[in-house]
């Protein structure tokens, strides 16, 4: 006899933000294979993700950083027993807006700097402040100036029909490159558009939008009275992963993110918001209403980072440098593997990725990541970046990301295999 016969649960109901945010989005499936590649099956051959590389020199500095921290009860104590304010640590944003000052003449203090648990968490509020239902009833957008784009953006707003981009131009260049530049004849700023946004160097190209196309779009915003938003989790003033030249930018129009992920901390957690400090109280409100408080760790290690400009240098001299080896040996390998194939690399200016365009590619970007995976080589399809773009662009399904973060045989290893299976698309085409 059953004394407890088996319940039938009932389906789970979640109300409209709740269905929004359980999605089966890009950025979950990315970070779903990021952990089971190395919980289930270590010999995946990892190129898809933006798990920064191992440096032995900046886990050297980090180890030190954090040493010095343990040594010092206070440091520890702040480490471990206390909450952050709303904008996070006072004593970490006084020394970052000092150097920022001093080392690019930027009218800024404790007041304009913010930090958030990650810039992903970050962007989630930015965007949310500017985009969506208005009091009034209307609704505005945040519009991407060029595709393709983060696809960690495309999830993040809470209303529909949260983005609206626009095509690039493209520029083909010898020996098999290409690069994207904004498009200023198609790109139309409307009465819905919250904010502009840019990410530079930009995830998953590696295009960094010249000094030039930043100021007209930073013109763009200033005329429209909307923000302009800067993702610079890659780019300057650090990590400075930036094989081109790149000014830093930022007046109080300009909404700065940076991370402390791509200097070799993405257990820590740490994004940093820079503008104007109506926006920035504004951010640090909402911030704690979702998240109570910053972390701890990331600004105990960027304290003694900020120490006489240290970590603009290891930007410049260590970080940099090391993607850019890897960088070049990657585009070789791939261009040895790939040449008797219709396929064109965006011009590597910065990020730690490659974007690879397969150009009239039988299957779509999506098949082809499907059948590496089977393969064992991860990758991520290039439909994913195009958040906000209304046409069905076949050239958004003939694109993959790969990362270059691995060490030299992997990477071979894993253009070999790709080269292979796209060689066999083509010919049984």
């Amino acid at each position: 006899m059953q004394l407890f016969p088996p319940q039938q649960s009932s389906p789970l109901q979640l109300s409209r933000f709740g269905k929004k945010l359980c999605t089966e989005a890009g950025i979950v499936s990315l970070m779903d294979d990021l952990g089971e590649a190395l919980r289930v099956n270590p010999d995946m051959i990892f190129m898809g993700g933006g798990n920064p590389a191992r440096i032995p020199a900046m886990e050297q500095v980090f180890e030190d950083a954090l040493r010095a921290t343990l040594a010092s009860p206070q440091e520890t104590h702040q480490l471990l027993g206390l909450y952050q304010p709303p904008q996070g640590d006072a004593q970490l944003l006084d020394s970052l807006a000092g150097l920022l000052a001093n080392e690019y003449g930027w009218p800024i203090t404790r007041a304009n700097i913010a930090l958030a648990n990650g810039s992903q968490s970050a962007f989630f509020v930015l965007f949310n402040l500017f985009a969506g239902e208005y009091p009034d009833g209307s609704i505005k957008r945040i519009q991407l100036p060029l595709t393709p784009e983060y696809l960690g953006y495309s999830d993040q707003g809470i209303h529909p029909d949260f983005f609206t981009a626009t095509r690039p131009s493209i520029e083909m260049l010898p020996n098999g490159f290409f690069k994207y530049h904004v498009d200023f004849s198609q790109l139309t700023i409307t009465s819905e558009t919250g904010a502009l946004c840019v990410s530079r160097p930009t995830n998953p190209t590696g295009n960094v939008i010249s000094d030039d196309e930043l100021l007209k779009l930073d013109t763009l915003a200033r005329e429209h009275k909307i923000p302009f938003i800067v993702d610079g989790a890659y780019g300057t003033p650090f990590p400075n992963i930036l094989f081109t030249d790149a000014q830093p930018h930022w007046n109080d129009n300009t909404i700065l993110v940076l991370s402390l992920s791509k200097l070799g901390l993405p257990g820590a957690r740490t994004g940093i918001v820079i503008a104007a400090p109506e926006i920035i109280d504004a951010f640090a409100k909402a911030n704690t209403i979702l998240s109570l408080a910053t972390g701890n760790f990331g600004p105990a290690i960027a304290r003694h980072l900020l120490e006489d400009g240290k970590i603009l240098q290891l930007g410049r001299t260590i970080v940099a440098p090391f993607y850019r080896a890897r960088m070049e040996h990657a585009v070789a390998t791939f261009k040895q593997h790939l040449s008797d194939l219709p396929c064109y690399i965006h011009k590597p200016e910065g990020a730690i990725f490659l974007w690879l365009w397969f150009k009239g590619l039988p299957i779509s970007s999506e098949a082809l990541y499907q059948r590496l995976k089977a393969r064992g080589v991860l990758v991520v399809s290039g439909h994913h970046f195009f958040p906000g773009l209304a046409d069905d662009w076949q050239h958004k399904h003939e694109c993959i990301r790969v990362t270059y973060c691995q060490d030299a045989a992997t990477v071979e290893q894993g253009a070999a295999i790709i080269a292979d299976e796209v060689r066999h698309v083509f010919r049984n085409q």
